[in-house]
């Protein structure tokens, strides 16, 4: 077991992988462990799909691709239009080629999902790392809107993807960033 001092250290966001399949068998033991994290109320609304296809983690890029340039046409002041150009790039994968997708969502109609997902996405990274995997959370593939696509991967017409993970073998693991200052803003004691 790692110390989890050397954890922190060690995990990174990783958007390069080996073109190495992730045992099923050791995605839902991480998934299984991850349920461990906190949740509100001990609810623990979280819904995990997991998509270990190459092909179909790009059909998902693609739709999530053409769902955020389509906002962004609608909005052209949005915060998103500075991906526009990557998000053009045909050959662009926003999963950037990984082997492995595990969608963390759940019922939108759950109060505390985003945080209770947030704090099970934290567990699935750390855990990963501890196994020698490199994990990425994905912001722009969330946008899974196609009923037919949603059907496919099993996702329920309410549920909400809080974090598409991507995980796999790293072939580059990026180095540690530049330390991180914290900002307190008061101490009563």
């Amino acid at each position: 077991m790692t110390d989890f001092s050397e954890l922190l250290s060690k995990r990174r966001s990783v958007r390069d992988y080996e073109d190495m399949a992730v045992s099923l068998d050791l995605i839902k033991e991480i998934i299984r462990d991850s349920c461990f994290a906190p949740s509100s109320g001990d609810g623990q609304p979280w819904r995990f799909i997991v998509v270990n296809n190459k092909e179909w983690i790009r059909k998902l890029s693609d739709e999530s691709k053409q769902n955020i340039l389509s906002y962004i046409e609608l909005n052209p002041d949005a915060p998103l239009k500075k991906y526009e150009s990557t998000l053009r790039d045909k050959h662009f994968n926003v999963f950037y080629n990984a082997p492995c997708l595990v969608y963390i969502g759940g019922s939108e109609r759950v109060r505390s999902l985003q945080v209770d997902c947030a704090l099970a996405a934290c567990y699935l990274m750390f855990l990963a790392c501890e196994r020698g995997l490199g994990t990425c959370w994905v912001g722009l593939g969330t946008n899974i809107q196609n009923p037919k696509i949603r059907e496919y991967i099993g996702m329920p017409k309410d549920y909400r993807i809080v974090a598409p993970m991507i995980v796999g073998y790293p072939s580059n693991i990026p180095g540690r960033p530049d330390e991180r200052k914290a900002q307190i803003l008061n101490v009563i004691s």
